[in-house]
């Protein structure tokens, strides 16, 4: 049985950064490219048939989009939900989720 996705309002608006970032300092291929990347990991999430490097935290987990775009996320019994996309060039420290 497939997981649902939840979205939280501070990885969509991560999200969005991200799209508007990329739209204005690189091309409409990167943009897609991105957002093809990250809707193919949340299918493979979806289904459960995969998890991806643990935190110190209980049910959290991260997974990296792009080699600068980690995707930090919890799980439970029903869903995931996507907490916060984080720059992998950032100080460890800013990344709270």
């Amino acid at each position: 049985m497939a997981k649902e996705i939840i979205w939280s309002p501070r990885a969509d608006k991560n999200f969005d950064r991200i799209i508007e970032y990329l739209k204005k300092d690189w091309t409409e291929k990167e943009v897609i490219k991105f957002v093809q990347k990250t809707y193919q990991i949340l299918e493979k999430l979806k289904k459960g048939n995969i998890t991806y490097r643990s935190s110190k935290k209980k049910n959290i987990y991260q997974v990296l989009i792009t080699k600068h775009n980690l995707l930090i996320y919890s799980t439970n019994r029903n869903s995931i939900e996507l907490l916060a996309f984080y720059d992998t060039r950032q100080h460890p420290n800013k990344k709270k989720f």
